[in-house]
């Protein structure tokens, strides 16, 4: 597996220098300013590309270019937005950059209800509390027929739990849900959330399932001329949010996209943490299935809690996601294939160091050290016993 780490630019806490010191090889990064209705410069991508190897690294996967929320919807004009996701994906490719990992989530990104929920040790790490998301989609976005798409104890445990938070906590709460989490795509103020979700009141998943395939017949063909491998990413959480589908969470949402179009060039970010969090999603045999068209592994655990909905973040090597059986099979899949896949230790406990000096939530440099040292050591030890 190619180690790598993802950065967020000049602007990230974690500089290029710490990542090679931390023995990752490659980058995986993005030109996160640019707005998803403009499409990237080369000379742009050249400059970070620059950047990367002067620091004695490599730049092996976008993630990601962001879609248009008009795409995701079918709005008119959605044609014209995917013609500039392409275009960007033409100059990622002139820059020799071969892997583009992106998602189809509508509106959010990934999505928590705490970015700093303690450990029993101290550390710090990512929750999704069902509870907290209740209360926010219920009382505080008021979103109608809310209560309905939440179960009944979750619901009534949700309004004692509010009763009880002032005003700071709610903001505290809102702001950690829409306001923008490292790597997503958009932030939003509560009404904007609210008008950006009306959008989706007529969009159920079937149709937006149809309109990515659509996304894909017009985008595919271009990746195929460039020579560029598309890695779609899991929904996170792999479940409905706020009335709005998702239709990338389970073995039969992946089957339904990569049969598609059975082309090597339409693939799959397989991350461990989001498909993790479901119960029903067998992981082992997810990535048997799939083993041909993964070309981007994010490798955390996360750990599913007591009401079977919420979860939490957990160690690399904890957890309900089961890495050591996952780095097993992709160093498998390397052997047998002869390729090389690129791989990052997502997300990361923020612990000691970290927690004081400005880390993101999620992408601290300790933590995520942490979790590649332990992938690194497994990965180690399967080889040397001759079970990889």
């Amino acid at each position: 597996m190619i180690e790598s780490w993802r950065w967020f630019g000049p602007d990230d806490p974690v500089t290029l220098s710490d990542v090679r010191q931390a023995g990752a090889t490659g980058i995986v990064t993005a030109l996160h300013g640019v707005p998803a209705d403009t499409p990237w410069r080369r000379e742009d991508i050249a400059t970070r590309q620059e950047m990367i190897r002067d620091a004695g690294l490599e730049w092996v996967v976008v993630e990601s270019i962001p879609v248009h929320e008009s795409i995701k919807t079918g709005a008119p004009g959605w044609e014209a937005m995917a013609d500039v996701w392409a275009e960007s994906l033409r100059a990622v490719a002139a820059e020799g950059i071969t892997t583009v990992c992106y998602n189809f989530m509508p509106v959010l990104d990934w999505t928590r209800t705490a970015l700093d929920h303690a450990l029993a040790d101290g550390a710090q790490c990512l929750r999704y509390d069902a509870v907290d998301a209740a209360i926010f989609d219920i009382f505080l976005l008021k979103r109608d027929g809310a209560r309905a798409d939440h179960r009944a104890d979750i619901a009534d445990e949700a309004e004692t739990r509010y009763d009880g938070m002032d005003g700071a906590a709610c903001q505290r709460l809102t702001e950690t849900i829409i306001a923008g989490l490292p790597g997503a795509e958009e932030s939003w103020t509560l009404d904007g959330f609210r008008n950006r979700i009306a959008d989706y009141r007529e969009i159920d998943a079937a149709r937006l399932r149809a309109n990515l395939l659509a996304f894909l017949d017009r985008v595919l063909p271009v990746a195929r001329e460039a020579g560029v491998k598309l890695a779609i990413h899991p929904d996170d959480p792999p479940f409905a949010l706020f009335g709005l589908p998702r239709v990338v969470s389970c073995a039969e949402d992946l089957a339904a996209i990569l049969d598609h179009a059975p082309v090597a060039e339409n693939g799959l970010t397989f991350c461990t943490g989001s498909l993790g969090v479901r119960a029903d999603n067998d992981l082992p045999a997810m990535f048997d299935r799939f083993r041909d068209r993964i070309h981007f592994l994010h490798l955390r655990s996360t750990e599913r809690e007591a009401d079977g909905v919420s979860f939490h973040e957990a160690a690399h090597l904890a957890g309900d996601a089961g890495l050591v059986e996952i780095v097993r099979r992709a160093l498998r899949l390397e052997a047998d294939s002869g390729r090389h896949v690129p791989m990052r230790p997502d997300h990361g406990h923020m612990i000691g160091w970290d927690q004081s000096r400005g880390m993101r939530a999620g992408y601290p440099y300790i933590g995520r050290l942490r979790g590649l040292a332990e992938l690194r050591g497994a990965a180690a030890a399967l080889a040397a016993t001759g079970r990889a």
